[in-house]
């Protein structure tokens, strides 16, 4: 569920320290332990990129690579488990607890919940559809214009009066994203119409739980959230799921995916909306902004390693401008520019502790710098040169098999 992805404010409260007591026979001679240390922001940071990163690569295997085209179904059964596990822990442990604090009724239910979940199920099914025709790498592309949307949203909504300088402040992620988009290689109608109608639908949910969570009576973390959405969404979506996919599916179908694929992949969609409870109050805004851009990256990167899915230079420059202008739009210049100030002193004193590792890490940024620069300039050499064949046929002489031809590069 990935820009990327949706992190939720939460009034998360910090843990008391636990103080125990041992027992002694003299009373003033009472020790306490130390509170444990809680695990460092990098850790929960880092669950939530890989997490989140896997999900959406795991969704596109089975979309595409598995040829499991049946992105409704896939959706639902995420949707089932979502609302399985939090009725569990609902009635086995305390994580869940805070959902008393919200004055759900049936009649709230049925005018806040159903609505957004129904949106909701419209964003994941179209998302999910976008992966059988677009790249991931594009499809994180498109996904930067989701604070454009939301903002056109809450305009239209009159949720918020029109501003000219923020409309200016976003247009930097609207020109980079059509960058991208005149840039990609891969460029499929369906798939980038079911994709900016997956970010329509995100946004007006997004618009909606705004105007819902305005409310303190109505603050609740993603696993509550979760856990009050799942079950209407996956009705809804098991209804849609019914008539429009079932009838063309089999059990040979999902058993060539495999059962424990299916769970596993079910699993770690949970594991996300748990990973973003326990990152939400560990990081700041500019953490959590930067966070989401380095997730970003490292997906586009992913999708080349993993599906071979190719992106342009063109591409790269007119994502590398949405970026930008993300980071601009969610910080403002004046906190870019404090946190820039507090990252040159921190440099610079770096440099003083340690002047030769800092010599070194500018001398590798040059190479590698020189390295790309190269890489992408260079023509291709040899292409029909076989490494495995040259190898083989030296490996043959060496063990007296006679020689053999070596192939000669390609002028």
């Amino acid at each position: 569920m990935s820009n990327d992805e949706k992190v939720r404010s939460s009034d998360e409260l910090s843990a008391d320290a636990v103080v125990q007591v041992q027992p002694a026979a003299n009373p003033m001679s009472e020790k306490t332990e130390p509170p444990k240390a809680s695990l460092p922001a990098a850790v929960y940071i880092a669950a939530w990129i890989g997490l989140s990163s896997s999900v959406i690569l795991f969704n596109k295997w089975i979309l595409h690579t598995a040829k499991f085209e049946f992105p409704i179904f896939l959706t639902t059964w995420h949707l089932v488990f979502a609302t399985a596990v939090t009725q569990i822990m609902a009635r086995t442990t305390t994580t869940l607890d805070s959902r008393r604090n919200v004055p759900m009724t049936g009649r709230v239910y049925l005018r806040a919940i159903v609505p957004i979940g129904v949106f909701f199920s419209l964003s994941l099914i179209c998302s999910n559809v976008a992966y059988i025709y677009l790249s991931v790498s594009f499809i994180q592309m498109l996904k930067a214009c989701t604070p454009v949307a939301v903002l056109i949203v809450t305009w239209t909504f009159g949720m918020a009066p029109p501003n000219m300088k923020t409309l200016a402040n976003v247009s930097l992620i609207v020109l980079g994203v059509i960058i991208a988009s005149i840039g990609e290689i891969k460029f499929d109608m369906t798939g980038f119409v079911y994709q900016v109608l997956g970010l329509t639908f995100e946004a007006i949910r997004l618009a909606m739980v705004e105007r819902l969570l305005s409310s303190s009576e109505f603050k609740m973390d993603p696993l509550v959230s979760l856990y009050y959405f799942a079950p209407a969404c996956a009705l809804m979506n098991g209804a849609m799921c019914l008539f429009i996919e079932l009838p063309k599916m089999a059990m040979s179908d999902i058993f060539r995916v495999g059962l424990f694929t299916l769970t596993a992949n079910a699993g770690v969609a949970f594991a996300l909306n748990v990973a973003v409870v326990f990152l939400i109050g560990k990081t700041s805004s500019l953490v959590l902004t930067l966070s989401g851009v380095l997730k970003d990256i490292l997906l586009v990167v992913a999708s080349i390693v993993f599906f071979g899915d190719p992106v342009s230079g063109l591409q790269a420059f007119g994502y590398s401008i949405a970026l930008a202008g993300l980071v601009y739009y969610k910080l403002g210049a004046d906190k870019i520019k404090e946190h820039l100030a507090q990252g040159v002193r921190a440099w610079a004193d770096y440099g003083v502790r340690h002047p030769i590792m800092r010599k070194l890490i500018v001398f590798g940024l040059v190479i590698l710098g020189m390295f790309v620069l190269v890489g992408g300039v260079a023509p291709k050499i040899a292409p029909d040169y076989d490494p495995a064949k040259y190898a083989h046929s030296k490996l043959g002489d060496l063990l007296g098999e006679g020689a053999k031809e070596v192939p000669k590069p390609a002028v």
